[in-house]
């Protein structure tokens, strides 16, 4: 074994540098550099940056050459794990300074003992009594499908979502590319604001709308919306679909109201779901619904990509994100299937964490 001098180990470390990175580089470079040394061996380079990463030591442990073991990195290794089996969302900056060791060196071993880090999953909250809604619901929608493929096409999924000039960001997802950090910066919580309720439907694998609703909706405006604005968006839908369609929309109070409910009860006789109607809508299940858990998200990450400035550039945006997406919906009944069958293998509990497994 060779033994190098800090001043060589560092040495090293910049010419693994100027090389970008490259052992076999480096050490063609660090042998025309100081010809008069002994040049190291790849595997040398490679050792001596992961030690400086994970412990700031350029030395190698004497331990492993037969020399007294150092028992210290091991009892900080065993406290990095045992504090991540107890607190396993704790942050291994908080782990470093409590062990007193590098970040880099509690995210190595965290990584040698077949640790990850995996984000959260935001889920809507439910409620134990939602459980079975949910199962019943999935099982009905389930049976329907076993007797005809084509049944989920036949059901006309409506749904509202509100669309400000803020949006809702996740920042996790925007990043920018630069040499240096650009520290760049995105803008939110404006002084001037503006919104739009806007309304949406699928059926027959077509997208309908988005329409611009009243922004406070309310049982008497959404009854004239049904009687009178949805017969227009349907217009291009065949007639054979619409004579024999379903109506599926949740729960939320305009859609509760008597009126809409008896005005249901005469346009779909039997053949709607929601609260109060044929087949129950289960609260809290904007997971089982296409809008919700694939439309309204898709329709915002194209919309929000950049900040939006004004009412009619968010207009502009919203259909042009709704162009774009009348061409996906090939898959989406196959989808919402899976999602019910998830549903139910889990006994109405939350099932989105097993759709990237299967």
């Amino acid at each position: 074994m060779v033994n190098y001098s800090n001043e060589e180990y560092v040495d090293m470390i910049m010419v693994y540098g100027a090389a970008g990175g490259n052992a076999q580089r480096a050490r063609r470079m660090y042998l025309e550099r100081f010809p008069k040394r002994q040049t190291p061996t790849e595997n040398t380079f490679l050792a001596v940056i992961q030690r400086g990463r994970e412990n700031g030591n350029l030395q190698p442990r004497q331990g492993r050459y037969g020399g007294k073991p150092n028992k210290i990195p091991l009892i900080r290794e065993e406290k990095i794990l045992d504090m991540a089996h107890a607190e396993p969302s704790t942050s291994t900056r908080i782990i470093a300074k409590q062990v007193n060791v590098s970040q880099s060196f509690v995210y190595n071993t965290l990584r040698r003992n077949g640790l990850h880090p995996y984000h959260f999953q935001g889920v809507q909250g439910l409620n134990p009594g939602d459980y079975p809604l949910r199962q019943q619901f999935c099982q009905w929608l389930s049976g329907c499908y076993k007797k005809d493929r084509n049944f989920p096409t036949k059901i006309l999924v409506m749904d509202e979502c509100c669309f400000s000039r803020n949006g809702v960001l996740n920042f996790h997802n925007y990043h920018t590319w630069a040499e240096f950090n650009p520290h760049a910066i995105r803008q939110n919580n404006f002084q001037h604001r503006f919104s739009l309720n806007l309304w949406a439907g699928i059926v027959n694998n077509a997208l309908i709308g988005p329409f611009e609703l009243p922004r406070r909706l309310n049982g008497d405006s959404y009854l004239q919306f049904l009687q009178k604005t949805l017969p227009e968006l349907l217009e291009d839908i065949p007639c054979a679909v619409r004579c024999n369609m379903w109506l599926m929309h949740d729960g939320c109070p305009a859609h509760f109201s008597r009126a809409v409910r008896d005005h249901l009860d005469v346009a779909f006789p039997n053949r709607w779901i929601g609260r109060g109607g044929f087949v129950s809508w289960p609260p809290r299940s904007p997971d089982l619904n296409p809008l919700d858990f694939f439309v309204w998200g898709y329709i915002k990450e194209l919309v929000y990509a950049t900040e939006v400035n004004s009412m009619d550039e968010l207009r502009c945006r919203i259909n042009a994100a709704a162009e774009n997406l009348r061409q996906q919906f090939t898959m989406l009944s196959d989808n919402w299937i899976r999602r019910a069958q998830l549903c139910v293998d889990m006994q109405g509990q939350h099932f989105e964490h097993l759709l990237k497994i299967l």
